[in-house]
This record gives structure tokens, sequence and C-alpha cells, in this order.
């Protein structure tokens, strides 16, 4: 006999899926098109939806909350031992991994945007260490976001959860649903 079927779990609401792509379509777009007034204003939005997001991981929805997924140092050690183990525990907000992924993240968005507003002072003009500090800013973020999108990947498939789908729809399985009589 088949296990019932369980409707999935909204775990991410509309606000977190869209600045999750709006953010991911500037930052494709600032890496690899022009760096012009468009490049400057697209990443000062950025700034502005990671600060809003932020916002929103203190008085957002549930899953939305940093209390629903902030990377504590127990939770990293028991899921980085069960990835050990071939076993990853299921977490239906980020998995500690994710979290430290997104905090970091956002804290290169937003310090390339200062870095971006710094290279326009005065103050600095003539100087080479913003367009310096930018560009190394860049390249982290570029391989940041080459690791952010493979795991989702291999974890999707790893896991059978398909998480790419689940920032798309807001949906994910709940296994403790699944497990109820």
């Amino acid at each position: 006999m088949s296990p019932p079927v369980t409707r999935p779990t909204k775990v991410w609401d509309i606000w977190v899926r869209l600045t999750h792509w709006a953010v991911a379509g500037i930052v494709l777009w600032n890496l690899f098109g022009p760096t012009d007034f468009t490049h400057r204003l697209l990443g000062y939005g950025a700034a502005g939806l990671v600060a809003a997001r932020i916002v929103w991981g203190f008085i957002g929805s549930r899953y939305a909350r940093f209390s629903a997924w902030w990377p504590k140092r127990m939770h990293l050690v028991g899921y980085l031992r069960s990835l050990a183990a071939r076993q990853p525990m299921h977490h239906l907000s980020h998995n500690p991994l994710g979290a430290l992924m997104a905090l970091t993240l956002w804290c290169l968005i937003l310090a390339l945007a200062l870095s971006g507003w710094i290279m326009r002072l005065d103050a600095f003009w003539g100087e080479d260490w913003p367009q310096e500090i930018h560009s190394w800013l860049a390249v982290a973020v570029e391989v940041c976001v080459c690791v952010h999108v493979l795991a989702a990947v291999l974890m999707s498939v790893w896991t059978q959860e398909n998480l790419i789908k689940a920032m798309l729809t807001g949906n994910k399985r709940d296994p403790e649903k699944e497990k109820a009589p």
C-alpha cells in the first residue's frame, strides 16, 4: 500500500521568492552586463532588496524569519554529520549550509553596493583600491553563486526534493506530515 499523499507545506512566501529571483537576475545582469548607469542603479536596487529581505527576516512569515533558519554551530555540525553519513537531514526552511550561503551572498551584495558607491565619491577620485575591492567582491559573488546553484541542483537530486521548484512555488514537502497517521 502506498503512503498517503500529503499536500506540500507553504514555506517560501511571495516576498522571499520575489526578492530571491529579483536579486538573482540583477546579480546575473551586473556580473555579465555593461558597467554603466544601469549597472549602478541595479546594484543599489539589489542592495535595497537585500536590506528589505533582512528586515523581513525579523518580521516576515514563519519560515522567512531568521529564527527558523539561523545557522547555529550545533545545527551546522549536525547537518555536516548527516551529509557525511549520506543521510542529509531535511529542513523545511534553509538547511544550515544554505543559510550560511544566503548570509554570505547578502553580505557580499551589500559590500559590492558600498564599494561601488565609494568608487563614485570625490574623496576617492584617482584611487585604485575601491575598484580593486569591488572587482574582488564581484569574483567572490560569482564563485558563491556557482556553488549555490550547484548545491541546489545536487541536493535536489540527492534528496529527491526539487529545491529550485520550491523557490518558484514556495512549497516543500514535510516529512513530519508524511509520517502522521
